[in-house]
This record gives C-alpha cells, sequence and structure tokens, in this order.
C-alpha cells in the first residue's frame, strides 16, 4: 500500500476525517503496522487499551461479553477513546481473514494534534457535539423508564 492509500484509508476513519493531508501523512509514518493472519488476535477484553486502530485491510470481529460480535472493516476506528487516554479494552478482537492495522497512541495523537491546533478544535466540536446528542438520548431513556 502507498501513502496515498494510507492517507484516504485514514481520511475515511471517523476522527481522521478532520486533519489535513500532512497530518495525516504524519500519523501514516510514525503509527506502528500490524498484520494478522486470519484468527489471530488483536487483543482481549481486559487488556490494557493503549492506542486506537485503524482497518487497513481486512476486517476485525469484535466479540463483546454479551451481544453479537461485529465486523470493523477497511478505514474502521476501533477504540477512538484510546486515542486520547488509557483504559481497558471492552471486548475480544480476531481478524476476520488476513488484516492490516495501524496503531495510533495517544503520544502520537497528542503530537498530531499540538501540530495541528485547527483539526484539534475540529475534533474537540465533533466530540462534544456527540456528547450533547447522547445525553439526550439518556435523557429521552430516563423518561420512557419513568414512565414505565
Amino acid at each position: 500500500m502507498g501513502l496515498d492509500d494510507d492517507i484516504a484509508i485514514l481520511a475515511a476513519a471517523p476522527v481522521f476525517g478532520f486533519l489535513d493531508r500532512d497530518a495525516l501523512r504524519l500519523l501514516s509514518f510514525a503509527a506502528e503496522r500490524r498484520e494478522l493472519a486470519d484468527g489471530d488476535r488483536l487483543f482481549a477484553r481486559g487488556d490494557s487499551a493503549d492506542g486506537g486502530f485503524v482497518v487497513m485491510s481486512g476486517a476485525v470481529r469484535l466479540v463483546p461479553r454479551k451481544g453479537k460480535p461485529v465486523e470493523a472493516g477497511r478505514s474502521a476506528l476501533i477504540g477512538n477513546l484510546a486515542l486520547f487516554v488509557r483504559g481497558e479494552r471492552p471486548c475480544d478482537a480476531f481478524a476476520v481473514g488476513r488484516c492490516e492495522v495501524m496503531r495510533i497512541t495517544p503520544t502520537l495523537m497528542r503530537r498530531v494534534l499540538e501540530e495541528f491546533p485547527a483539526a484539534a478544535q475540529a475534533i474537540h466540536d465533533a466530540m462534544a457535539q456527540d456528547l450533547v446528542s447522547f445525553t439526550g438520548d439518556l435523557d429521552r431513556v430516563r423518561s420512557l423508564l419513568g414512565e414505565a
């Protein structure tokens, strides 16, 4: 895969769509890449979440403790909160066929945001809007439960 392909895949991923080409180039050069074979474990539930993953090719199956597994394909961002803070993985993740992922650590993300403050502001604004929407959704659920 060439640099232009990497940049296009990253640009299509949530959060990274706010970054300009130079910021995406920095991510592409500085991020760690992993190639996985079918069935390889990317991470296990409870592991330290020390970065997010962008699926560059193939797919990753996310298996929650409860509920149905979900497949994340090309340009999917796995662990968006782990881009900013360290935490714990909430599910297991396995390769579906051959796949390649790019791991982006909080340190790398912080570097990109410091070097590209306009992107940092755009990401902040989008995350704030998501939080407002989520809070509204919780209020609706609370009112529905209060009526029951």
